[in-house]
């Protein structure tokens, strides 16, 4: 459990809650979202922010894309506004689940794909899960806890106090479209033991987590950013399941726990409320049964999981009047302040329940060291601390340790070192330009490669080319880039897709198959003699994926999940790597 504050900083929250007006402490619950990049001083999107935080009194924001000295640079911004005349410091938090590379980073230079820099992006969390299903358990912890440090101070270093994660969901439906590899895995214990180290990790280095997305969004086929998913489990079944790992970064600390937009209706029945904004879930369960005192954050309310089924302002007042205490990406900060001012005013919202609510936001503060210490930092010292060498070999550590080798019939891996025709086929979005580049040029450093790109877009052509190419390969490498993205609402690949590649098996290609992403894909694959799995597209675990085909490091995964119907969790083959 979290430690009480010291005196000094209890003495700040105090004072600082006293002096606040109503529309002030109303204030503090809001925390819009804003990009982090670069952003002139005289443009539209600065006016915004001034707005929010001169005129409406936001008590923080939620900071997306950006690079390292952007995001330094607007957040002092930010502060510098929010603390003059003796103003009250921001809070600031990102979604850095797997490392500040999953929001300070990923820009690159068009037409060549030239990555630009940024935060150290490290595997997604299934990929850690494949740590732990080693014999090294412990060790997995440690990693965890020492990915999960870094991320703390690269998120400090440029302004941020407060990551929303770890995800505590546990990932039990093969076809969930928004959680999947985000998860630590399918076994309740094990994602908790898992979650609470990367609490404990972030935490040692100054920065709150947040666990999401409560009360468990593991078992839906919707993606809540589109819908709202109904789960018809009862709570004997959350007790068992969804809500152990919640209750272990409650154990562990965990600053914050988000809401999901989900409606649980075997317990709320068929008019069941989004979780957002259910009293049950997020009073009764979470504070009295579960005994979380820390900040409960919405999920962002722009999403369709809430914002289809209530008016704007509306959905804000339910989800406080359910016990929530932030009010995150509402649709108009201005407007959901007066709302609930008007709420109080009418005695539909009682003073006790906003001040109670500013209170946590303000105690979360002064557990950033905010009531003591300059919100300000350095961007001359940004350089020092974000993405260093030590930091992303970290991250390629991990990546080469995840690698899961599921299947290998005719015991192709590693491949030969002599030098071999290999045809890599990149199965991607059209707009996840990144897929393949690493991957390829890591199997170029030793082979001939010809590359293929196909999408859910391809047509009989592309096809054809595909089966023309095959034939004068040594070796085919089908490569699947399939991670949960936003508003999608699929990570599996096309019919014709699977069939092709099944009848390239059944005309005796040589052929492996890679999931750089969704590892349920090998469902639609049946057949596939070889199938590895490195979790993320990102370049870190394409080099990883790579270097393991190659025989140039070790492969010592173990599912984290089951992939039925042949593959339970815990399996996988070893490789070593050759002298």
């Amino acid at each position: 459990m979290r430690p009480a504050l010291d005196t000094d900083a209890q003495a700040w929250v105090d004072a600082t809650l006293a002096r606040l007006t109503l529309p002030e402490q109303v204030g503090q619950l809001l925390m819009p979202w804003l990009l982090g990049g670069y952003t002139a001083r005289d443009s539209a999107a600065f006016d915004r922010l001034a707005r929010w935080v001169e005129d409406d009194k936001v008590g923080g924001l939620l900071v997306s894309v950006g690079t390292p000295h952007s995001y330094a640079a607007l957040t002092n911004a930010a502060q510098e506004m929010a603390t003059q005349d003796d103003g009250v410091p921001l809070l600031v938090a990102s979604d850095m689940e797997n490392g500040t590379g999953m929001r300070i980073a990923r820009t690159y230079a068009l037409p060549y794909v030239l990555p630009l820099g940024g935060g150290t992006l490290f595997p997604p969390m299934m990929a850690l899960g494949a740590l732990a299903n080693t014999t090294a358990s412990d060790g997995a912890e440690a990693q965890v806890e020492a990915m999960a440090a870094v991320l703390a101070r690269e998120a400090r270093a440029v302004g941020v106090h407060m990551t929303f994660g770890p995800v505590a969901d546990v990932n039990v439906n093969p076809v969930n479209p928004i959680i999947s590899t985000r998860s630590f895995g399918e076994n309740p214990e094990a994602v908790g033991r898992l979650a609470a180290a990367y609490v404990r990790g972030a935490q040692r280095e100054g920065l709150l987590t947040c666990g999401k997305h409560y009360p468990g969004h593991g078992d839906t086929a919707l993606d809540t950013h589109l819908d709202t998913p109904a789960i018809p489990h009862g709570m004997a079944r959350l007790d068992a399941v969804e809500l152990p790992p919640f209750q272990s970064v409650i154990d562990a600390g965990a600053d914050g726990i988000m809401t999901a937009h989900i409606a649980v209706t075997g317990v709320e029945g068929p008019d069941a409320p989004p979780a957002t904004c259910s009293r049950f879930f997020l009073t009764d369960v979470l504070r009295g049964q579960m005994g979380f005192d820390g900040l409960v954050f919405t999920d962002a309310l722009n999403m369709g999981g809430v914002a289809g089924i209530y008016d704007p302002d509306e959905l804000a007042l339910r989800a406080l009047e359910a016990g929530a205490d932030v009010l995150t990406y509402p649709h108009d900060a201005r407007a959901v302040r007066q709302a609930v001012v008007r709420a109080v005013e009418s005695g539909r919202l009682s003073l006790e329940r906003i001040a109670a609510s500013a209170r946590r936001v303000l105690e979360a503060k002064a557990r950033a060291g905010l009531h003591a210490r300059s919100p300000m930092v350095s961007l001359d010292a940004v350089g020092s601390v974000v993405a260093t060498r030590a930091h992303r070999a970290l991250a390629a550590t991990l990546a080469a340790q995840s690698v899961t080798l599921v299947r290998d019939a005719h015991a192709v891996l590693p491949l030969p070192a002599e030098r071999q025709h290999i045809l890599s086929v990149t199965y991607a979005d059209p707009e996840d330009l990144p897929a393949g580049h690493a991957f390829d040029a890591v199997l170029a450093e030793v082979h001939a490669v010809t590359s293929l790109r196909l999408d859910a877009r391809s047509g009989a052509e592309a096809y054809d080319r595909l089966r023309r190419r095959a034939a004068d390969a040594d070796l085919v490498v089908v490569t699947l880039y399939l991670s949960p993205r936003n508003f999608k609402g699929s990570v599996g690949a096309t019919a014709r897709f699977a069939r092709t590649v099944s009848d390239l098996i059944g005309m005796g290609f040589p052929l492996v198959v890679v999931a750089c992403g969704n590892p349920y894909v090998l469902s639609s694959l049946p057949d596939v003699p070889a199938y590895l799995l490195a979790w993320g597209g990102d370049a870190v675990c394409q080099k990883a994926a790579a270097r393991a085909l190659l025989g140039h490091a070790p492969i010592t995964g173990r599912l984290p999940i089951s992939l039925p119907p042949n593959h339970v969790r815990g399996t996988g083959l070893d490789r070593e790597a050759p002298p």
